[in-house]
């Protein structure tokens, strides 16, 4: 086998910072990245020299702002970086995914805290921000106990961070900025300080890493967490909380757009086995594929546009609408459930030859369509949440 040689990564290469410069390296990782899938998938996390490609590919600085360094890459250039790298490998786009938000989290922390965590713009991230620990104030700080799931990419990430509900003196604290009830706090630290709990034995994106992490009474000064409350920069990436997700939806447009391209490659030399009617020539593959192109075309045109238009209203300093901040969630929901329904209609047209590990990556994408859309932006509820506010009631989410 032909072995496609790494995009250059010596440290004396200069790592792109302009979104043209960042999406190049992308596409020139992509061959890289397909060869390597099955062996990432084999190992459950992403390897060194995987993780230094998408560092010195500028991946991991893609949400840095321009004045610390960064190329401040818009939610639509972020996406289209994902999208680019999940063609290639779709658990290592998630990890680029989530290990881009160090752009954005950098943007709700004091300075000391940035240039303790985040001085380098190529710093990965990793952490599940829900509120699943318990947060005890105590004196300069916070008491931390909790075990966290998700944590994709935190068997190489440099910061972790950790969703906290805060308590005072034992009873709940309300938030200090809304009232509500739940005062949600994320609390950053470096990896080493928590117990890595080797649990991503799972169905899909088995390279991502996503394993537990845990840790007992670990104290965190108060400069070192933060809320999607109080944002210390303006601008689109910093003005409301869901800018970690509307990336997202680049993984599985990415991950669809792969898995069609791969059966049309195969149309082009398969016959029928009981019809002997060439696959090309096939009414049934034929209308399968583009249907199979209409929808993620239409999927994808939904995220993009939706992106567009927010981005645009907060660049301006406009408030959004209800129709605005719920169609990014929609358009996201939709990619999901879409992606994982094209990646389905192809390994059923395949047929049986899809099921070989060895052989087929479709085998592979089904089973990471399915596992990412387990995500909470691919479930069903959203679409109560988002129904809630397009008919004129408040939000349940932080994130619309």
């Amino acid at each position: 086998m032909t072995i496609t040689e790494l995009p250059r990564t010596d440290e004396s290469a200069q790592v792109p910072n302009t979104a043209e410069d960042i999406l190049r390296h992308a596409r020139e990782a992509v061959p890289v990245l397909r060869e390597r899938a099955a062996g990432i998938e084999a190992a459950r996390r992403l390897p060194a020299d995987v993780v230094e490609l998408l560092r010195r590919g500028g991946v991991f600085r893609a949400a840095v702002p321009k004045d610390r360094g960064g190329p401040e890459l818009t939610s639509m250039q972020q996406t289209e970086l994902i999208e680019t790298l999940a063609t290639g490998d779709v658990s290592t786009a998630w990890c680029a995914m989530i290990g881009m938000d160090s752009g954005i989290y950098a943007g709700y922390l004091e300075e000391a805290a940035v240039r303790e965590f985040y001085d380098r713009p190529d710093t990965p991230n990793s952490g599940w921000i829900h509120p699943q620990g318990r947060a005890e104030r105590v004196p300069g700080g916070y008491r931390v106990t909790g075990h966290w799931r998700f944590g994709s990419g935190s068997t190489h990430c440099e910061v972790l961070v950790a969703g906290c509900q805060v308590f005072k003196d034992g009873r709940p604290e309300p938030d200090p900025v809304t009232g509500d009830p739940v005062h949600w706090r994320v609390m950053v630290a470096r990896p080493d300080q928590y117990e890595i709990v080797d649990t991503w034995h799972t169905t899909g994106l088995a390279g991502s890493g996503s394993c537990d992490y845990r840790v007992t009474d670990l104290f965190v000064p108060e400069e070192h967490s933060f809320s999607f409350r109080v944002p210390r920069r303006t601008g689109p990436l910093h003005a409301t909380p869901d800018a970690i997700l509307r990336k997202m939806s680049g993984v599985p447009l990415g991950m669809a757009r792969a898995a069609i391209d791969h059966v049309r490659e195969l149309a082009r030399t398969r016959v029928d086995r009981e019809s002997g009617t060439p696959w090309a020539e096939s009414a049934r593959v034929r209308s399968t594929l583009a249907r199979a192109e209409m929808e993620l075309a239409a999927a994808r045109a939904s995220v993009y546009t939706s992106l567009e238009e927010q981005w645009a209203a907060l660049e301006r300093g406009d408030e959004t609408t209800a129709r605005q901040r719920t169609a990014t969630a929609l358009a996201r929901y939709h990619a999901f459930r879409t992606g994982r329904s094209i990646v389905s209609t192809l390994f059923d047209l395949v047929g049986g030859s899809s099921i070989y590990r060895g052989s087929s990556p479709l085998d592979r994408w089904l089973r990471d369509a399915h596992t990412m859309c387990q995500h909470a932006v691919a479930q069903d509820s959203i679409l109560e949440l988002t129904g809630q506010v397009l008919l004129g009631g408040e939000s349940r989410s932080p994130f619309f």
